[in-house]
C-alpha cells in the first residue's frame, strides 16, 4: 500500500483551511496495487466507484476533460498536482453532463481563484454525482500506468479487499459500445454558417460544434442516423465527432460511413477518425496506456511542421492496414512524434480526411485549428 507523500501542511491547510474532514479512501488497481487518499466529490454508491484508469497530462482544462464524453467508462487521473485552482464555470462544459466514472488527483484546491469561477470543482463533482479521490501520489501512479498500461480500478471508502475485487472485475473498454450511451437522442441544430454540415454525435464536444458553427449551419444527429437520411438533408459535408470506447465494436457505424464515402466530403476527429479508417478498410488497435493530454507533438507530413496537440484516445488506426491502391487508397498525413502512431489520414478519391487528435482543443493548443478551414475549403471545392 502506498500512502500519499508528506505535504508539510495540515489537512485543514491542504483543503483551504476550511477545517472540513475528508473520509479516508483507497484506490485499488486490477494488478493489486493500492493507494491511500481521501474521498472527494460525490459519495460512491456502496463506497465503490470503478472503471478503466487512464492519466491525463493537461495543466489546465480539467473541467473540459471531465465533461468530455470520450471518457465514458473511464476514471481520469490528473498528473498535474493541483487541480481546481480556478474553479468551474458552466461555459466550459463540453457536454450536458460528465460521463467519466471518477477523478483521481494529488491536491484538490478548495478555494478557487478566478473572476470567472461560479463554484469549486468539488461542488461540481457533487452536483454531477461524480466521485473522486485526492491525496494520491499521482506521479507514482502515472509511472505505474506507463509501465503496465491502462487497467481496471476501483476507489472509495469501502475496504481494501472489496475494492481490489471490484478492480479485478473491471473489463475495460475493449469490445464495448459506449457511444450509444452518450449520443443525442434526436437531431438538433447549431451555428449559422453559409454551408450545411451533418455532424454525427459519437460524443461530440461543444467546442467542436462552436468551430463548425462558424463555417456552417450544423445538424447534429444521433450516432445511428442512417446514411440515406443524411443524404436527404443534402449537406455540403459530414463531420464525424470524437467519442468513447473501442471502434472495433462499432461496425454498424463504420458501415454507415462507408455508405457516405465518395458521395459527400467527410472530416473525422478522434473516434470519428478511427471509424473513418475502418470504413476505408483499415484495422484499429488499443494503445498501451493511450494518449491523454494537451501537449502531444504531431508532425504534419506535407509541410514538416510540428503541431502541439490535444489528445484523448485509447485506440489508433493501424498504419499497415490502410489501403494503398484503388479508389480507397489512403495516405498518412500526420504522425505522433512520441510513438509514431498515425495521427491523420486522407483519401483524396473519396473526399475524406481525419485526424486522431482534437483540433478544437478548448482550452488548449491552437496549432491545429486550420483543419476547420481546410474542411470548409474541402466542401467548397466539392460543391
Amino acid at each position: 500500500m502506498t500512502a500519499p507523500p508528506a505535504s508539510g501542511t495540515s489537512g485543514a491547510e491542504i483543503w483551504g483551511g476550511s477545517g472540513s474532514e475528508r473520509a479516508t479512501a483507497f484506490l485499488a488497481l486490477a494488478d493489486g496495487e493500492v493507494f491511500e487518499g481521501e474521498a472527494i466529490g460525490a459519495a460512491a454508491p456502496g463506497g465503490i466507484a470503478s472503471g478503466e484508469l487512464v492519466f491525463n497530462t493537461v495543466l489546465s482544462g480539467y473541467q473540459e476533460v471531465i465533461t468530455d464524453p470520450s471518457y465514458a467508462g473511464q476514471v481520469v487521473a490528473f498528473t498535474y498536482p493541483h487541480i481546481g485552482n480556478y474553479g468551474v464555470n458552466p461555459a466550459d462544459d463540453e457536454a450536458r453532463r460528465p460521463w467519466c466514472r471518477g477523478v483521481v488527483v494529488r491536491d484538490l484546491v478548495a478555494r478557487p481563484s478566478s473572476w470567472r469561477a461560479t463554484g469549486s470543482l468539488d461542488e461540481f463533482l457533487v452536483r454531477n454525482a461524480i466521485p473522486g479521490i485526492a491525496g494520491i501520489d499521482t506521479r507514482r501512479l502515472t509511472r505505474h500506468l506507463r509501465e503496465y498500461g491502462a487497467m481496471g480500478c476501483a476507489f472509495g471508502t469501502a475496504g481494501e479487499s472489496r475494492l481490489l475485487a471490484a478492480a479485478a472485475a473491471q473489463t475495460g473498454t475493449t469490445g464495448r459500445d459506449l457511444v450509444s450511451g452518450v449520443t443525442t437522442e434526436a437531431p438538433y441544430e447549431r451555428g449559422s454558417g453559409r454551408l450545411r454540415v451533418v455532424a454525427y454525435d459519437f460524443g461530440v464536444k461543444e467546442t467542436a460544434l462552436r468551430f463548425l458553427g462558424e463555417i456552417a449551419t450544423v445538424t447534429v444527429v444521433p450516432a445511428s442516423f442512417p446514411a440515406a437520411r443524411t443524404l436527404e438533408l443534402e449537406p455540403d459535408g459530414v463531420f464525424l465527432s470524437n467519442g468513447p470506447g473501442d471502434p472495433a465494436a462499432l461496425g454498424a457505424l463504420s458501415d454507415t460511413i462507408a455508405e457516405l464515402l465518395g458521395k459527400i466530403p467527410i472530416f473525422g476527429v478522434c473516434l470519428g477518425h478511427q471509424l473513418l479508417g475502418a470504413a476505408l478498410g483499415a484495422r484499429t488497435f488499443k494503445l498501451h496506456f493511450g494518449h491523454h493530454g494537451g501537449n502531444h507533438p504531431v508532425r504534419r507530413l506535407d509541410t514538416g511542421r510540428v503541431e502541439i496537440t490535444s489528445h484523448n484516445h485509447n485506440y489508433a488506426v493501424e498504419e499497415t492496414s490502410l489501403p494503398d491502391s484503388g479508389v480507397a487508397a489512403t495516405e498518412v498525413t500526420h504522425v505522433n512524434l512520441n510513438d509514431g502512431v498515425v495521427e491523420g489520414l486522407r483519401c483524396e478519391r473519396l473526399s475524406a480526411f481525419g485526424v486522431q487528435y482534437h483540433p478544437e482543443a478548448g482550452p488548449g493548443p491552437h496549432d491545429s485549428r486550420y483543419l476547420f478551414e481546410q474542411f470548409r475549403l474541402f466542401m467548397e471545392a466539392s460543391a
